[in-house]
């Protein structure tokens, strides 16, 4: 089964008349799974171990465990450490963030613009952090 664009989704609900139907035709095109589910499924395709994932991305290794165990919710900034760590190219760090609920990345602004530069020439996050330095940003992480 093909899943649909967001942006097909969201021409299809401009132009429904009755939100119950269009949201049970829907139902498997929306997120629905957990954070902690979503990354370990990342984590198994991007082929490292947990404990790489969270050396390269810099973090402290308790909080990142409790984020993996789904006992802790991230802010915006650790899930791109974590996508960092993984290695995950820019769409799916988009996947992931909405997944949390966090706006996608967004190039006009510096932030974001850095950020997405980072993920697509597979920058760390140390690099990463050292053109966000220079830019006058907060870092990831």
């Amino acid at each position: 089964m093909e899943t649909k664009s967001t942006n097909e989704l969201l021409a299809e609900l401009e132009r429904c008349e009755d939100f119950t139907r269009f949201y049970r035709e829907n139902r498997d095109e929306m997120v629905s799974e957990p954070l902690s589910v979503m990354l370990e499924k990342l984590l198994a395709e991007s082929g490292r171990k947990k404990a790489e994932v969270i050396r390269l991305s810099e973090m402290s290794e308790v909080y990142a465990y409790q984020i993996f165990s789904g006992k802790r919710a991230p802010d915006r900034k650790k899930l791109l450490a974590l996508a960092f760590g993984m290695g995950l190219d820019l769409e799916k760090t988009q996947k992931l963030l909405k997944c949390a609920g966090y706006s996608p990345l967004y190039a006009k602004l510096p932030f974001d613009c850095a950020v997405i530069y980072g993920l697509c020439k597979k920058l760390s996050v140390v690099e990463t952090n050292g053109i966000l330095f220079s830019l006058g940003e907060e870092t990831v992480g």
